[in-house]
């Protein structure tokens, strides 16, 4: 199994962003890569910031290549508190921040994201597809189920 640097997978995902962006849905603007912002006298960079035109928020995007932990979601939360105060203007609506993660535990993601009042949320990405048996598994699941 290929284990790629977080860089590397920004780096595929924006060779392909046409698609990226449809996967996400209508209204994503892209807006930055590695967008540095100053913290204090700290400098910190949001991996990908997207605008939704329909939504009318910022969403940041954090990639991680391991699983889930709450070390994550305190920055990715950061990030987000940062660009609230920092870059809305008239008629924004308050910033979304996704994380993305090769692995979720989903009793410590329910823990971790307690009490926060901002828009986060938490997903699970495959550095690999799965096998032809495994994908057809799912299809058939998902012609069952109705969906």
């Amino acid at each position: 199994e290929e284990v790629m640097s977080e860089s590397h997978l920004e780096s595929q995902l924006l060779k392909r962003l046409e698609a990226f962006l449809l996967e996400l849905g209508h209204g994503f603007c892209f807006e930055a890569r590695q967008k540095r912002i100053l913290i204090g006298d700290e400098h910190f960079f949001v991996d990908l910031v997207f605008y939704h035109r329909i939504l009318k928020c910022h969403v940041l995007v954090e990639m991680k290549l391991d699983g889930f932990s709450h070390e994550n979601i305190g920055q990715l939360n950061t990030y987000v508190s940062w660009y609230r105060e920092n870059m809305m203007t008239e008629g924004d609506n308050p910033p979304v921040g996704i994380l993305l993660c090769t692995h979720k535990n989903q009793a410590l993601v329910e823990y971790a994201l307690a009490g926060m009042d901002n828009n986060l949320f938490v997903s699970r990405y495959l550095l690999k597809l799965p096998g032809k048996d495994e994908m057809q598994a799912f299809i058939e699941e998902q012609i069952r189920s109705g969906v």
